[in-house]
C-alpha cells in the first residue's frame, strides 16, 4: 500500500503531478443529487472511452466548487470565520471593522472577512482598496496593505504595464507566501500588477455510468395564503455505477516557487505539499453533504501513476500538519489586519426608481 512522503515527492523532479482518487458511495441507497442550475438542472455528458463506446458521465461537483469546498475546510466550520486549531500559526489577513468598547468608543476588532473566505483570497479589494489601511499595535496607521505589498514584491509602478520582471517573482512568491500561503495553494491574480498564478491544488467529482431518475414532490398551502396553490413539481436526482473525486496537485509548480536560495526554501514546498494534502483529508473525513439529497462517503482512495491506481490508507491523509508550520519559519504577526472605517463598509441600500414595471425592470435573476 503506498503512502505519501512529501519530501521524497519534491525531491523528484521526474514526478510532475500527484493524483488522488477518491471513490465515495452515499450513505444510504444508490440515488444522489448532483449541483444543478435553474433551467439547467444536472450536467450528463457523453464520456468517449478507448473501445468507441461511449459511457455517461455526470457531473456531480465542478472545479470551481470544489476548489470552494476545499478552501472552506481551513475555517473551523461554515457558520465562522475562524482558523481550523490545525493550522495555528499559519499566516493569513483579517478585514476589521470598528466594535464598541467600554469607554463608548470604538476599536478596530469587528471582524468582516479574512483571505480564507473571500474568493479572490490575498487580492481581495478588501485588502487592496486603498480604504483598507493596517492595523499595527491594536491601532489603525496611515499605512495600507497594497502599498505595503508592492513594495515587498518590489515591482516597479508602470501603469497598465506594470508586471514583474524574472528577478521579481522571488518576492512574489516569498511575500505571498509570507502573508497568505494558501493563496499559493488555490492560485491569485494581481491584473493591475501582471501576477497571474495556476492553481496547485484542483479537482473535480464525477459519476460515471450515470443515470437520470425523476422524482415528483408537492407544496401543500393548507391557507391558502400564497398565489402557488397545491403546485407539484419535478426533481431530478441520479444513480451511477462509480461516483469519484479526483484531486491534481502541481508537484513542479510548487517546486517552481523557488530555486536555492531565491524564493521558497526546501521547508517551506514542503509546508504547501503538506496543506495542500491536509485540506484533502479534512473534505474527505468529513460527512460529504453539501446538497441536502448528496450524502457521501469515502469508499476508497488510491493514488494514480501513469493509469495505474494503487491504494492508499485513508490515514495516509492525516498530515502533521502543526510541526510542517513550525519548520516552514512564518514570521511574527502571522494575522494581518487591515482596517475599514464601518460608513464605508456598512451603506444603507438604494431602491432603483421604476423597479419592477411592465417595460421589463425587476424580470427574473440570472442562474448565477
Amino acid at each position: 500500500m503506498s503512502t505519501l512522503n512529501t519530501t521524497a515527492l519534491l525531491a523528484d523532479a521526474n514526478i510532475h503531478r500527484l493524483v488522488l482518487q477518491a471513490t465515495l458511495v452515499p450513505v444510504t441507497g444508490s440515488l444522489f443529487q448532483p449541483a444543478g442550475f435553474p433551467d439547467i438542472g444536472h450536467v450528463i455528458y457523453d464520456a468517449p472511452r478507448p473501445d468507441g463506446s461511449k459511457e455517461k458521465v455526470c457531473v456531480v461537483d465542478s472545479a470551481a466548487s470544489m476548489a470552494n469546498h476545499l478552501e472552506a475546510v481551513s475555517l473551523s466550520s461554515a457558520q465562522t470565520l475562524e482558523l481550523h486549531p490545525d493550522l495555528a500559526g499559519m499566516p493569513y489577513l483579517e478585514c476589521v471593522t470598528d466594535a464598541p468598547n467600554t469607554t463608548g468608543g470604538t476599536t478596530p476588532t469587528r471582524l468582516v472577512v479574512t483571505s480564507l473566505s473571500e474568493g479572490h483570497r490575498l487580492a481581495s479589494s478588501y485588502f487592496l482598496d486603498d480604504k483598507g489601511k493596517v492595523v499595527s499595535g491594536g491601532a489603525v496607521s496611515t499605512n495600507t496593505f497594497a502599498s505595503a505589498l508592492r513594495e515587498s514584491f518590489g515591482i516597479q509602478d508602470l501603469g497598465k504595464k506594470t508586471h514583474p520582471l524574472p528577478g521579481d517573482w522571488w518576492n512574489v512568491f516569498r511575500t505571498i507566501f509570507r502573508y497568505d500561503p494558501n493563496s499559493l495553494v488555490h492560485g491569485i491574480l494581481f491584473p493591475a500588477m501582471g501576477i497571474k498564478l495556476s492553481r496547485v491544488l484542483t479537482a473535480h467529482h464525477e459519476a460515471y455510468g450515470a443515470d437520470r431518475v425523476g422524482l415528483s414532490g408537492v407544496k401543500f398551502d393548507k391557507l391558502g395564503k400564497t398565489t402557488s396553490g397545491q403546485a407539484i413539481f419535478s426533481v431530478d436526482k441520479e444513480t451511477a455505477r462509480e461516483i469519484r473525486a479526483t484531486f491534481v496537485i502541481d508537484l513542479s509548480l510548487i517546486r517552481s516557487f523557488g530555486r536555492g536560495a531565491n524564493g521558497l526554501n526546501a521547508n517551506q514546498k514542503v509546508f504547501l505539499l503538506e496543506l495542500a494534502l491536509w485540506k484533502i483529508g479534512r473534505l474527505l473525513s468529513g460527512p460529504y453533504r453539501f446538497r441536502s439529497g448528496c450524502d457521501l462517503k469515502l469508499a476508497a482512495l488510491a493514488r494514480v501513476e501513469n493509469g495505474v491506481a494503487t491504494e492508499l490508507a485513508a490515514t495516509a491523509l492525516q498530515r502533521n500538519i502543526a510541526a510542517a508550520i513550525t519548520t516552514a519559519g512564518f514570521a511574527d504577526p502571522c494575522i494581518t489586519q487591515v482596517y475599514w472605517p464601518s460608513s464605508e463598509l456598512f451603506k444603507a441600500g438604494k431602491d432603483d426608481e421604476g423597479e419592477g414595471t411592465e417595460e421589463g425592470e425587476g424580470g427574473e435573476e440570472s442562474p448565477e
